[in-house]
């Protein structure tokens, strides 16, 4: 039975992590260095570090602050905001981080996938997927939630997969912040669709959310943010929960 990960987030705006809902209405979390190594000592699988507004502000991601929290942690480390060419991965790599998100730049460039895989390998590479239920169905969004692309979002999750990601981060927009539950028939499809790991983001508001996305859709890790910054849901907790209810985790 493949192990299922738990996987903080920190959603990182002028140096401090900051937390909202729906993507906006965002309040200040702490220092991200402090949190990171909170999480590495708690238990975390991998830690997720996403540069919210590197994007819309049209700059790179603060490599100062990765390094710092590169060296505070002794587990995986995704970095995203801001990437967008392949030099600009190298010098994240190179940072500390062990992969990178792709989000805003892969859907003005698709190829962008490709040739990272390409350069550092596809296990290197996370196709950060941000979509939000609209009456015409899930359309993918771009920097930072700030800009509808009109892709349909199972279609460029595929498509992702095909080009070369190695794992899809989906968030569900319309769940972020809300604690109501991920998206389960979201999850479901994407599920049936590809084969590459996919993690669950966007609506964890209890232990038994977390159940339900792992047995429900099968996906291979569940992320949060919230919960666990403001000690709501103690990692430690919550995988002893998820173990004596069948799922395999690492203790």
């Amino acid at each position: 039975m493949a192990v299922k990960r738990i996987i903080p987030c920190l959603d990182v705006k002028d140096g401090r992590v900051v937390k909202g809902t729906n993507f906006v209405n965002l309040v200040d979390a702490g220092s991200a260095v402090e949190l990171a190594a909170r999480y590495s000592a708690e238990g975390a699988d991998e830690l997720v570090f996403l540069d919210i507004t590197a994007s819309a502000e049209n700059r790179k991601t603060i490599l100062a602050l990765v390094r710092e929290v590169a060296r505070a942690i002794r587990i995986p480390f995704t970095v995203g905001g801001g990437i967008s060419t392949v030099q600009d991965i190298e010098n994240l790599l190179k940072a500390g981080a062990d992969k990178v998100s792709l989000n805003t730049s892969i859907v003005k460039n698709p190829l962008l996938i490709t040739e990272a895989a390409k350069q550092f390998g596809s296990q290197a590479v996370v196709a950060a997927i941000d979509v939000k239920e609209t009456v015409q169905g899930y359309k993918v969004f771009i920097k930072g939630g700030r800009e509808e692309t009109g892709l349909e979002g199972l279609a460029w999750c595929i498509q992702a997969e095909e080009l070369g990601a190695g794992e899809i981060l989906l968030t569900s927009m319309h769940k972020d912040g809300t604690r109501s539950g991920y998206d389960i028939a979201l999850l479901e499809m994407l599920q049936k669709h590809v084969r590459v790991p996919v993690i669950a983001s966007g609506g964890a508001g209890n232990m038994q959310d977390f159940l339900d996305a792992f047995k429900q859709t099968g996906v291979d890790a569940c992320l949060a943010a919230g919960l666990f910054h403001y000690g709501i849901l103690a990692i430690s907790e919550l995988k002893e929960f998820l173990n004596n209810n069948g799922i395999a985790v690492r203790i």
